[in-house]
Protein backbone atom coordinates (compact mmCIF):
# COMPACT_ATOMS: atom_id res chain seq x y z
CA UNK A 1 0.00 0.00 0.00
CA UNK A 2 0.85 3.09 -0.64
CA UNK A 3 0.84 6.76 1.15
CA UNK A 4 -1.63 9.91 1.18
CA UNK A 5 -1.65 12.76 2.61
CA UNK A 6 -4.43 14.62 2.77
CA UNK A 7 -5.12 18.65 2.70
CA UNK A 8 -8.96 20.16 3.47
CA UNK A 9 -9.59 23.56 2.22
CA UNK A 10 -12.71 25.06 4.16
CA UNK A 11 -13.90 28.45 2.96
CA UNK A 12 -16.96 30.45 3.09
CA UNK A 13 -19.34 28.68 0.65
CA UNK A 14 -17.67 24.80 0.18
CA UNK A 15 -14.81 23.05 1.45
CA UNK A 16 -12.51 20.40 -0.24
CA UNK A 17 -10.33 17.41 0.46
CA UNK A 18 -7.69 16.28 -1.44
CA UNK A 19 -5.36 13.19 -0.90
CA UNK A 20 -1.59 13.66 -2.05
CA UNK A 21 0.64 11.07 -2.46
CA UNK A 22 5.07 11.81 -2.13
CA UNK A 23 5.24 13.15 -5.23
CA UNK A 24 2.09 15.93 -4.75
CA UNK A 25 -0.19 14.28 -7.59
CA UNK A 26 -3.83 14.34 -6.35
CA UNK A 27 -4.60 10.77 -6.06
CA UNK A 28 -8.51 11.51 -4.87
CA UNK A 29 -10.43 14.27 -4.07
CA UNK A 30 -14.08 15.57 -3.12
CA UNK A 31 -15.99 19.14 -3.19
CA UNK A 32 -18.84 19.92 -0.96
CA UNK A 33 -21.45 22.73 -0.79
CA UNK A 34 -22.87 24.61 2.11
CA UNK A 35 -24.77 27.82 2.25
CA UNK A 36 -24.44 30.66 4.05
CA UNK A 37 -27.18 32.32 6.05
CA UNK A 38 -27.98 36.31 6.05
CA UNK A 39 -31.05 36.07 8.78
CA UNK A 40 -30.58 39.85 8.76
CA UNK A 41 -29.17 42.97 6.84
CA UNK A 42 -25.31 42.79 7.43
CA UNK A 43 -25.75 39.30 9.06
CA UNK A 44 -23.62 36.05 6.95
CA UNK A 45 -23.31 32.88 8.72
CA UNK A 46 -22.52 29.79 8.60
CA UNK A 47 -24.01 26.04 10.45
CA UNK A 48 -20.91 25.12 11.54
CA UNK A 49 -22.48 21.49 11.85
CA UNK A 50 -22.79 21.76 8.05
CA UNK A 51 -19.49 22.50 7.61
CA UNK A 52 -18.44 19.77 9.84
CA UNK A 53 -20.63 17.01 7.96
CA UNK A 54 -19.29 18.29 4.87
CA UNK A 55 -16.27 18.15 5.43
CA UNK A 56 -16.56 14.27 6.70
CA UNK A 57 -18.35 13.83 3.60
CA UNK A 58 -15.58 14.79 1.38
CA UNK A 59 -13.00 12.67 3.97
CA UNK A 60 -14.92 9.88 3.21
CA UNK A 61 -15.36 10.25 -0.44
CA UNK A 62 -11.77 10.42 -1.05
CA UNK A 63 -10.90 7.42 1.60
CA UNK A 64 -13.55 4.80 -0.48
CA UNK A 65 -11.13 6.32 -3.44
CA UNK A 66 -7.98 5.69 -2.29
CA UNK A 67 -8.01 2.23 -0.58
CA UNK A 68 -4.54 1.76 -1.89
CA UNK A 69 -3.25 4.88 -0.98
CA UNK A 70 -4.15 5.00 2.81
CA UNK A 71 -3.68 8.65 4.52
CA UNK A 72 -1.17 8.81 7.47
CA UNK A 73 -1.57 12.69 8.40
CA UNK A 74 -3.95 15.31 7.86
CA UNK A 75 -3.65 19.18 7.89
CA UNK A 76 -6.55 22.07 7.35
CA UNK A 77 -6.21 25.31 5.40
CA UNK A 78 -9.30 27.55 6.95
CA UNK A 79 -10.98 30.94 6.30
CA UNK A 80 -10.24 33.79 8.54
CA UNK A 81 -12.14 35.36 10.50
CA UNK A 82 -14.84 33.14 10.92
CA UNK A 83 -15.65 32.03 14.30
CA UNK A 84 -18.02 29.92 16.04
CA UNK A 85 -19.02 29.27 20.47
CA UNK A 86 -19.40 25.66 21.67
CA UNK A 87 -19.76 23.67 24.57
CA UNK A 88 -17.26 21.31 26.57
CA UNK A 89 -18.30 18.74 24.37
CA UNK A 90 -18.36 20.25 20.73
CA UNK A 91 -22.03 21.20 20.24
CA UNK A 92 -22.51 24.66 18.79
CA UNK A 93 -24.27 27.47 20.53
CA UNK A 94 -24.94 29.88 17.15
CA UNK A 95 -23.99 29.75 14.19
CA UNK A 96 -20.78 30.65 13.00
CA UNK A 97 -20.11 34.73 11.73
CA UNK A 98 -17.87 34.51 8.81
CA UNK A 99 -15.32 37.24 7.72
CA UNK A 100 -17.54 39.82 6.22
CA UNK A 101 -20.24 39.53 8.42
CA UNK A 102 -21.05 43.61 9.95
CA UNK A 103 -22.13 43.24 13.09
CA UNK A 104 -18.21 43.32 14.33
CA UNK A 105 -17.94 46.98 12.80
CA UNK A 106 -19.72 48.57 16.06
CA UNK A 107 -16.87 47.82 18.73
CA UNK A 108 -14.16 49.82 16.54
CA UNK A 109 -14.94 52.63 18.34
CA UNK A 110 -14.32 50.90 21.37
CA UNK A 111 -10.75 49.89 20.36
CA UNK A 112 -9.76 53.36 19.43
CA UNK A 113 -10.97 54.77 22.78
CA UNK A 114 -9.43 51.56 24.81
CA UNK A 115 -6.34 51.06 22.80
CA UNK A 116 -5.89 52.99 19.69
CA UNK A 117 -5.16 52.17 16.68
CA UNK A 118 -1.38 52.01 16.61
CA UNK A 119 -1.24 50.16 19.63
CA UNK A 120 -3.78 47.63 17.95
CA UNK A 121 -1.94 47.51 14.91
CA UNK A 122 1.53 47.07 16.54
CA UNK A 123 0.20 43.90 18.65
CA UNK A 124 -1.61 42.26 16.16
CA UNK A 125 0.32 43.34 13.20
CA UNK A 126 -3.59 43.71 11.77
CA UNK A 127 -5.08 46.88 11.10
CA UNK A 128 -8.15 48.06 13.06
CA UNK A 129 -11.41 46.76 11.35
CA UNK A 130 -15.04 45.24 12.22
CA UNK A 131 -13.65 42.10 10.39
CA UNK A 132 -12.02 40.53 13.32
CA UNK A 133 -12.78 37.34 15.19
CA UNK A 134 -12.91 39.52 18.54
CA UNK A 135 -15.13 41.98 17.53
CA UNK A 136 -17.43 38.79 16.59
CA UNK A 137 -17.12 37.44 19.90
CA UNK A 138 -18.20 41.07 21.89
CA UNK A 139 -21.26 40.99 20.11
CA UNK A 140 -22.44 37.85 21.44
CA UNK A 141 -21.13 39.08 24.81
CA UNK A 142 -23.03 42.06 24.31
CA UNK A 143 -26.41 40.97 22.91
CA UNK A 144 -26.61 37.28 24.05
CA UNK A 145 -24.60 36.86 26.89
CA UNK A 146 -26.61 34.08 27.42
CA UNK A 147 -24.42 32.16 24.46
CA UNK A 148 -21.42 34.18 25.86
CA UNK A 149 -21.56 32.60 29.57
CA UNK A 150 -22.53 28.77 28.03
CA UNK A 151 -19.17 28.79 25.55
CA UNK A 152 -16.35 26.72 26.76
CA UNK A 153 -14.57 27.51 23.41
CA UNK A 154 -14.66 30.13 20.57
CA UNK A 155 -13.16 28.37 17.92
CA UNK A 156 -12.44 29.52 14.56
CA UNK A 157 -12.94 26.53 11.74
CA UNK A 158 -9.40 24.48 11.85
CA UNK A 159 -9.69 24.37 15.83
CA UNK A 160 -13.11 23.53 15.38
CA UNK A 161 -13.01 20.57 13.46
CA UNK A 162 -9.66 19.28 15.05
CA UNK A 163 -12.27 19.45 18.35
CA UNK A 164 -14.26 17.26 16.72
CA UNK A 165 -12.03 14.85 15.33
CA UNK A 166 -11.26 13.89 19.21
CA UNK A 167 -8.09 16.25 20.23
CA UNK A 168 -7.93 19.73 22.01
CA UNK A 169 -8.80 22.76 20.27
CA UNK A 170 -5.64 24.07 18.12
CA UNK A 171 -4.91 26.35 15.56
CA UNK A 172 -1.96 27.77 13.66
CA UNK A 173 -0.05 31.00 14.11
CA UNK A 174 -1.46 32.29 11.13
CA UNK A 175 -4.88 31.49 11.52
CA UNK A 176 -4.74 32.93 15.36
CA UNK A 177 -3.44 36.27 13.32
CA UNK A 178 -6.42 36.59 11.60
CA UNK A 179 -8.39 36.93 15.05
CA UNK A 180 -7.04 40.47 16.79
CA UNK A 181 -6.49 38.96 19.40
CA UNK A 182 -3.16 37.60 18.85
CA UNK A 183 0.30 39.15 19.56
CA UNK A 184 2.32 38.74 16.72
CA UNK A 185 5.26 39.49 17.80
CA UNK A 186 5.86 37.00 21.05
CA UNK A 187 3.26 34.43 19.14
CA UNK A 188 0.70 34.00 21.79
CA UNK A 189 -2.47 35.29 22.69
CA UNK A 190 -2.43 39.08 23.83
CA UNK A 191 -3.24 39.22 27.67
CA UNK A 192 -3.48 42.91 27.11
CA UNK A 193 -6.15 42.59 24.26
CA UNK A 194 -7.86 39.59 25.81
CA UNK A 195 -8.14 41.94 29.44
CA UNK A 196 -9.79 44.50 27.30
CA UNK A 197 -12.29 42.30 25.81
CA UNK A 198 -13.36 40.44 29.02
CA UNK A 199 -12.67 36.96 27.56
CA UNK A 200 -10.50 34.59 29.40
CA UNK A 201 -7.68 32.81 27.64
CA UNK A 202 -9.03 29.05 28.54
CA UNK A 203 -11.76 30.07 26.14
CA UNK A 204 -9.37 29.72 23.04
CA UNK A 205 -7.39 26.89 20.92
CA UNK A 206 -3.90 26.47 21.89
CA UNK A 207 -1.90 27.79 18.82
CA UNK A 208 0.94 26.77 17.60
CA UNK A 209 3.37 26.20 14.26
CA UNK A 210 2.39 25.81 11.25
CA UNK A 211 3.34 21.61 10.50
CA UNK A 212 3.50 20.52 13.99
CA UNK A 213 1.74 17.49 15.47
CA UNK A 214 -1.04 17.35 16.95
CA UNK A 215 -2.29 14.27 17.97
CA UNK A 216 -4.13 11.31 16.15
CA UNK A 217 -7.49 11.23 15.27
CA UNK A 218 -10.16 9.32 17.62
CA UNK A 219 -10.39 5.85 17.12
CA UNK A 220 -13.83 6.49 16.54
CA UNK A 221 -13.61 8.75 13.64
CA UNK A 222 -10.50 6.67 12.37
CA UNK A 223 -13.43 3.96 12.24
CA UNK A 224 -16.07 5.60 10.80
CA UNK A 225 -13.32 6.91 7.56
CA UNK A 226 -12.49 3.34 7.53
CA UNK A 227 -8.60 4.06 7.87
CA UNK A 228 -6.42 1.12 8.72
CA UNK A 229 -3.60 3.31 10.86
CA UNK A 230 -3.86 5.92 12.92
CA UNK A 231 -3.80 9.32 11.52
CA UNK A 232 -1.99 12.58 12.33
CA UNK A 233 -3.71 15.62 12.87
CA UNK A 234 -1.18 18.66 12.11
CA UNK A 235 -1.46 22.37 12.50
CA UNK A 236 -2.26 23.96 8.92
CA UNK A 237 -2.57 27.61 8.54
CA UNK A 238 -5.29 30.05 7.51
CA UNK A 239 -5.89 29.67 3.85
CA UNK A 240 -3.69 32.60 1.94
CA UNK A 241 -0.77 31.36 3.53
CA UNK A 242 -1.79 27.87 3.04
CA UNK A 243 -2.20 29.02 -1.13
CA UNK A 244 1.21 30.61 -0.66
CA UNK A 245 2.98 27.62 0.42
CA UNK A 246 0.99 25.21 -2.34
CA UNK A 247 2.47 27.63 -4.72
CA UNK A 248 5.89 27.63 -3.71
CA UNK A 249 6.21 30.96 -2.30
CA UNK A 250 8.26 30.19 0.78
CA UNK A 251 11.02 32.62 0.22
CA UNK A 252 11.14 36.54 0.12
CA UNK A 253 10.62 38.63 -3.04
CA UNK A 254 8.28 36.01 -4.42
CA UNK A 255 4.53 36.24 -4.29
CA UNK A 256 1.23 34.42 -4.93
CA UNK A 257 -1.23 35.71 -6.94
CA UNK A 258 -4.52 34.19 -6.70
CA UNK A 259 -7.09 35.10 -8.97
CA UNK A 260 -10.55 34.00 -8.39
CA UNK A 261 -13.63 35.44 -6.76
CA UNK A 262 -11.09 38.02 -4.94
CA UNK A 263 -7.76 39.41 -6.66
CA UNK A 264 -5.23 38.51 -4.29
CA UNK A 265 -1.41 38.76 -4.34
CA UNK A 266 0.49 37.43 -0.96
CA UNK A 267 4.57 37.93 -0.53
CA UNK A 268 6.54 36.36 1.56
CA UNK A 269 8.35 38.71 4.06
CA UNK A 270 11.65 37.74 5.93
CA UNK A 271 10.86 39.45 8.74
CA UNK A 272 7.85 41.34 10.60
CA UNK A 273 7.28 45.04 9.25
CA UNK A 274 4.83 46.82 11.45
CA UNK A 275 5.43 50.29 10.61
CA UNK A 276 3.29 53.78 10.25
CA UNK A 277 3.54 52.99 6.17
CA UNK A 278 1.89 49.50 6.74
CA UNK A 279 -1.20 50.17 9.10
CA UNK A 280 -1.55 53.49 6.99
CA UNK A 281 -2.27 51.84 4.19
CA UNK A 282 -4.37 48.77 5.57
CA UNK A 283 -1.53 46.39 4.70
CA UNK A 284 -1.68 43.34 7.47
CA UNK A 285 1.74 41.31 8.55
CA UNK A 286 1.33 37.85 10.17
CA UNK A 287 2.60 34.61 10.36
CA UNK A 288 3.40 32.33 7.17
CA UNK A 289 2.59 28.60 6.98
CA UNK A 290 6.65 28.57 6.86
CA UNK A 291 8.58 29.19 9.93
CA UNK A 292 10.94 32.14 10.20
CA UNK A 293 8.96 33.65 7.47
CA UNK A 294 5.77 36.42 7.58
CA UNK A 295 3.06 37.45 5.27
CA UNK A 296 1.11 40.59 4.22
CA UNK A 297 -1.90 41.09 1.34
CA UNK A 298 -3.22 42.68 -0.85
CA UNK A 299 -6.46 42.40 -2.57
CA UNK A 300 -9.48 43.25 -4.76
CA UNK A 301 -12.69 42.69 -4.01
CA UNK A 302 -13.61 43.01 -7.86
CA UNK A 303 -11.15 40.36 -9.04
CA UNK A 304 -12.75 37.89 -11.15
CA UNK A 305 -16.10 38.65 -9.90
CA UNK A 306 -15.73 41.11 -13.09
CA UNK A 307 -15.64 38.56 -15.58
CA UNK A 308 -18.54 37.20 -14.29
CA UNK A 309 -20.63 40.07 -14.49
CA UNK A 310 -19.87 40.56 -18.11
CA UNK A 311 -20.79 36.85 -18.57
CA UNK A 312 -24.47 37.49 -17.21
CA UNK A 313 -24.90 40.32 -18.79
CA UNK A 314 -23.53 40.64 -22.22
CA UNK A 315 -22.07 37.16 -23.24
CA UNK A 316 -25.25 35.79 -24.41
CA UNK A 317 -23.85 34.40 -27.79
CA UNK A 318 -20.59 33.20 -26.56
CA UNK A 319 -22.69 31.39 -23.49
CA UNK A 320 -24.72 29.88 -26.67
CA UNK A 321 -21.31 28.90 -28.67
CA UNK A 322 -20.44 27.23 -25.75
CA UNK A 323 -23.23 24.63 -25.17
CA UNK A 324 -22.96 24.17 -28.72
CA UNK A 325 -19.31 23.78 -28.89
CA UNK A 326 -19.09 22.11 -25.53
CA UNK A 327 -16.34 24.48 -24.95
CA UNK A 328 -15.43 26.89 -21.27
CA UNK A 329 -17.34 30.02 -21.89
CA UNK A 330 -15.03 32.02 -20.65
CA UNK A 331 -12.62 30.51 -23.35
CA UNK A 332 -14.61 32.25 -25.89
CA UNK A 333 -15.04 35.40 -24.09
CA UNK A 334 -11.28 35.81 -23.93
CA UNK A 335 -10.54 34.29 -27.09
CA UNK A 336 -9.49 37.33 -29.92
CA UNK A 337 -8.73 40.10 -27.72
CA UNK A 338 -6.77 42.91 -29.26
CA UNK A 339 -2.62 42.61 -28.90
CA UNK A 340 -2.38 46.07 -28.07
CA UNK A 341 -3.06 48.03 -24.88
CA UNK A 342 -6.47 49.28 -25.51
CA UNK A 343 -7.36 53.14 -24.95
CA UNK A 344 -10.05 52.43 -22.55
CA UNK A 345 -9.90 52.76 -18.20
CA UNK A 346 -11.89 50.44 -15.94
CA UNK A 347 -11.53 51.27 -12.22
CA UNK A 348 -12.07 47.93 -10.87
CA UNK A 349 -14.58 49.31 -7.60
CA UNK A 350 -17.79 47.15 -8.65
CA UNK A 351 -17.82 46.38 -4.73
CA UNK A 352 -16.12 47.43 -1.59
CA UNK A 353 -12.79 48.09 -2.80
CA UNK A 354 -10.12 45.88 -1.20
CA UNK A 355 -6.73 47.59 0.30
CA UNK A 356 -5.57 50.18 0.53
CA UNK A 357 -9.10 51.80 0.99
CA UNK A 358 -11.71 49.52 2.11
CA UNK A 359 -14.45 51.94 0.30
CA UNK A 360 -17.79 50.60 0.17
CA UNK A 361 -19.18 53.88 -1.30
CA UNK A 362 -16.92 53.85 -4.57
CA UNK A 363 -17.96 52.43 -8.05
CA UNK A 364 -16.60 50.56 -10.78
CA UNK A 365 -16.25 53.18 -13.84
CA UNK A 366 -15.67 52.19 -17.43
CA UNK A 367 -14.28 55.12 -19.48
CA UNK A 368 -12.79 56.00 -23.41
CA UNK A 369 -16.26 54.32 -24.93
CA UNK A 370 -16.68 55.46 -28.56
CA UNK A 371 -18.80 54.20 -31.36
CA UNK A 372 -15.87 52.16 -32.49
CA UNK A 373 -15.22 50.32 -29.31
CA UNK A 374 -15.45 46.36 -29.47
CA UNK A 375 -16.73 43.89 -27.11
CA UNK A 376 -13.48 42.31 -27.35
CA UNK A 377 -11.59 45.72 -26.16
CA UNK A 378 -14.03 46.29 -23.20
CA UNK A 379 -13.19 42.67 -22.41
CA UNK A 380 -9.59 42.98 -22.23
CA UNK A 381 -10.02 46.69 -20.26
CA UNK A 382 -11.65 44.80 -17.77
CA UNK A 383 -8.67 42.90 -17.17
CA UNK A 384 -6.43 45.83 -17.16
CA UNK A 385 -8.17 47.59 -14.92
CA UNK A 386 -7.88 44.93 -12.33
CA UNK A 387 -4.05 44.72 -13.24
CA UNK A 388 -3.45 48.28 -12.78
CA UNK A 389 -5.64 48.17 -9.13
CA UNK A 390 -2.83 45.07 -7.84
CA UNK A 391 -0.13 47.41 -9.63
CA UNK A 392 -1.06 49.92 -7.40
CA UNK A 393 -0.97 47.57 -4.33
CA UNK A 394 2.37 46.68 -5.57
CA UNK A 395 3.61 49.88 -5.43
CA UNK A 396 2.32 50.36 -2.08
CA UNK A 397 4.41 47.34 -0.99
CA UNK A 398 7.36 48.19 -2.83
CA UNK A 399 6.96 51.98 -0.55
CA UNK A 400 6.52 49.89 2.98
CA UNK A 401 9.80 47.99 2.33
CA UNK A 402 7.99 44.38 0.52
CA UNK A 403 9.85 43.79 -3.24
CA UNK A 404 8.48 41.38 -5.08
CA UNK A 405 10.28 40.30 -8.06
CA UNK A 406 8.05 37.50 -9.16
CA UNK A 407 4.48 36.60 -8.88
CA UNK A 408 3.53 32.94 -9.14
CA UNK A 409 -0.26 32.61 -10.65
CA UNK A 410 -2.62 30.26 -9.36
CA UNK A 411 -6.74 30.37 -9.33
CA UNK A 412 -8.67 30.53 -12.38
CA UNK A 413 -6.49 33.31 -14.12
CA UNK A 414 -4.02 31.43 -13.65
CA UNK A 415 -5.36 29.21 -17.02
CA UNK A 416 -5.80 32.08 -19.50
CA UNK A 417 -2.41 33.03 -20.87
CA UNK A 418 -4.16 36.60 -21.80
CA UNK A 419 -4.68 37.33 -18.71
CA UNK A 420 -1.43 36.29 -17.44
CA UNK A 421 0.50 38.65 -20.06
CA UNK A 422 -1.35 41.15 -19.39
CA UNK A 423 -0.38 41.19 -15.68
CA UNK A 424 2.92 40.55 -16.94
CA UNK A 425 3.00 43.54 -19.00
CA UNK A 426 1.10 45.89 -16.29
CA UNK A 427 3.55 44.86 -13.07
CA UNK A 428 6.16 44.71 -15.54
CA UNK A 429 7.32 41.37 -13.79
CA UNK A 430 7.53 37.69 -14.81
CA UNK A 431 4.52 35.69 -13.90
CA UNK A 432 5.01 32.12 -13.31
CA UNK A 433 2.49 29.14 -13.62
CA UNK A 434 3.09 25.85 -11.92
CA UNK A 435 2.53 22.08 -12.36
CA UNK A 436 -0.10 22.32 -9.53
CA UNK A 437 -3.67 23.46 -9.44
CA UNK A 438 -5.13 22.95 -5.65
CA UNK A 439 -2.78 25.07 -3.83
CA UNK A 440 -4.19 25.99 -0.59
CA UNK A 441 -4.87 22.12 -0.29
CA UNK A 442 -1.24 20.71 -1.15
CA UNK A 443 -0.59 23.55 1.14
CA UNK A 444 -2.17 22.03 4.12
CA UNK A 445 -0.86 18.40 3.18
CA UNK A 446 2.27 19.41 2.73
CA UNK A 447 2.05 20.57 6.58
CA UNK A 448 0.54 17.60 7.62
CA UNK A 449 3.58 15.43 6.08
CA UNK A 450 6.14 17.94 7.59
CA UNK A 451 4.77 16.90 11.17
CA UNK A 452 4.76 13.38 10.09
CA UNK A 453 7.57 12.43 8.59
CA UNK A 454 9.39 15.33 11.00
CA UNK A 455 11.16 16.66 7.89
CA UNK A 456 13.82 19.25 9.18
CA UNK A 457 14.76 20.54 5.21
CA UNK A 458 11.24 21.61 4.35
CA UNK A 459 12.29 23.62 1.69
CA UNK A 460 13.86 20.86 -0.59
CA UNK A 461 11.06 19.19 -0.22
CA UNK A 462 8.56 21.79 -1.21
CA UNK A 463 10.83 22.65 -4.14
CA UNK A 464 10.93 19.38 -5.52
CA UNK A 465 7.06 19.16 -5.44
CA UNK A 466 6.44 22.90 -6.91
CA UNK A 467 7.67 23.10 -10.50
CA UNK A 468 7.74 26.04 -12.59
CA UNK A 469 6.04 25.43 -15.43
CA UNK A 470 6.02 28.42 -18.01
CA UNK A 471 6.53 32.14 -17.22
CA UNK A 472 5.29 34.62 -19.00
CA UNK A 473 7.74 37.91 -19.19
CA UNK A 474 6.78 41.31 -20.02
CA UNK A 475 6.66 42.66 -23.17
CA UNK A 476 9.03 46.22 -23.48
CA UNK A 477 7.17 48.17 -25.53
CA UNK A 478 3.85 46.97 -24.04
CA UNK A 479 5.22 47.86 -20.18
CA UNK A 480 6.34 51.17 -21.57
CA UNK A 481 2.56 52.05 -22.74
CA UNK A 482 1.10 50.63 -19.76
CA UNK A 483 3.22 52.46 -17.67
CA UNK A 484 1.98 56.15 -18.91
CA UNK A 485 -1.75 54.14 -19.28
CA UNK A 486 -0.94 53.36 -15.11
CA UNK A 487 0.03 57.00 -14.40
CA UNK A 488 -3.63 57.90 -15.91
CA UNK A 489 -5.50 54.90 -13.91
CA UNK A 490 -3.90 56.35 -10.19
CA UNK A 491 -5.91 59.36 -10.67
CA UNK A 492 -9.56 58.04 -11.55
CA UNK A 493 -10.40 57.03 -7.94
CA UNK A 494 -8.99 60.76 -6.76
CA UNK A 495 -11.75 62.20 -9.35
CA UNK A 496 -14.46 59.88 -9.04
CA UNK A 497 -14.41 60.91 -4.99
CA UNK A 498 -14.12 64.08 -6.05
CA UNK A 499 -16.98 64.40 -8.85
CA UNK A 500 -19.58 62.07 -7.27
CA UNK A 501 -19.08 61.64 -3.56
CA UNK A 502 -18.02 65.12 -2.45
CA UNK A 503 -20.25 64.69 0.71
Amino acid sequence: MDLSYLGIDVGTTGCKVIAFDEKGHAVAQAYREYPLYQPNQGWIELDADEVFRAVEDCLLEVSNSCRSDYPVSLAISAQGEAVVPVDENGNCLARSMVTFDERGDEFVPFWKEKLGEERFFKITGMPLSGIGTINKILWWKKYTPDIFLKARYFLCFEDFIIFRLGLKPALNYSLAGRTMMFNVKNARWSSEILDIAGIDESQLAQPFLSGQAIGLVSEAFRKKMGWPHPVLVASGAHDQPSGALGAGVIRPYLAMDATGTVECIAPAISQLLLTPLMRENNLCCYHHSVSDLFITLVYNFTGGQLLRWYRDNFAGLEKEQSRLLQKNVYELILDGLPDDPTSLYVLPHFTTTGTPYFDTNSCGMIIGLKFQTTNKEVIKALLEGISFEMKFNLELLSNAGVEVRTLRAIGGGARNQHWLQIKADIYNLPIETLNISEAACLGAALLGRKAKENIKDFSSLVNSIIQVKQVYEPNPTNANRYLEKYEVYKRLYPALKQCIFKN
